[in-house]
């Protein structure tokens, strides 16, 4: 039975989440953060490090502590480990005692001198894709046996579930982006295919056609050959076409 002490602990790192969610602008920075509240919410402490896929390699983003670190490292050095396999896996793989346990003979060996006795590794599941993996360390036998793998299994359930957020939104975002980007674009090709019209006298069709063979002789993109048109004939760029609301850049 969890005490309520624990649950209360465990609910006050939830509430660290929503703050981390709400205030983390790069999926980065919440990652490096999420490592810290789980290194707390085990009881004693953990070491903490985060596995991700990237570029076709497996790499730790964020770390709690330098046994965390040098952890995660060991494995990607031997090719082997309980992060890489639940990584790989998508399932929790737990050590209860690293001295008895023969899964990871290379691994296990610098391990061990380096202190780690047990570990609990749990996937990052976003959209059905193992995105990556909480990886928590400790120096002692069965640290995550009971109440500690629960409230660790809890823990990253509810960050995988804010990580989902954060990377849907970024997904948003850059569709955002490219939308509002091809409405620019469209605005100044319109313009200057007004201009167009009016100069040879053509229809709209023939008119992008025009464009489009200038942009192909140039070998410049459609939408520079456009802003040169109507900057040309206007003295300055081009505006957006009324009711559009051009993106502010960051800074």
């Amino acid at each position: 039975m969890v005490s309520d002490a624990a649950e209360s602990h465990l609910a006050s790192a939830y509430g660290r989440l929503l703050t981390l969610l709400a205030d983390s602008l790069h999926v980065d920075q919440f990652l490096d953060q999420v490592v810290r509240v789980a290194a707390d919410v085990v009881a004693p402490a953990a070491a903490c490090g985060l596995t991700v896929r990237r570029d076709g390699g497996v790499f730790t983003v964020a770390g709690s502590g330098e046994l965390a670190a040098k952890g995660d490292e060991i494995q990607y050095g031997t090719d082997e480990g309980p992060c890489l396999d639940a990584l790989r896996r998508g399932h929790v793989v737990e050590v209860a005692d690293l001295r008895d346990d023969e899964r990871w003979r290379r691994y296990r060996e610098h391990a061990l001198r380096l202190g780690i006795v047990s570990s609990l590794s749990l996937p990052m599941t976003v959209d059905h894709e193992t995105v990556g993996a909480l990886n928590l360390y400790a120096t002692h036998p069965a640290a995550f046996d009971g109440p500690a793998r629960r409230h660790a299994e809890a823990f990253t359930a509810q960050a995988t579930a804010a990580l989902t957020v954060i990377i849907r939104q970024a997904d948003q975002a850059l569709l955002h982006r490219q939308l509002t980007d091809a409405m620019a674009s469209r605005s100044v090709i319109d313009q200057a295919l007004g201009v167009l019209m009016g100069q040879q006298r053509c229809t709209a069709t023939e008119a992008f056609a025009l464009l489009r063979q200038a942009s192909q002789h140039r070998n410049r993109k459609l939408r520079d050959v456009a802003t040169e048109i109507v900057t040309q004939v206007s003295g300055q760029s081009p505006q957006p076409a009324p009711g559009f609301v051009a993106p502010r850049q960051q800074p």
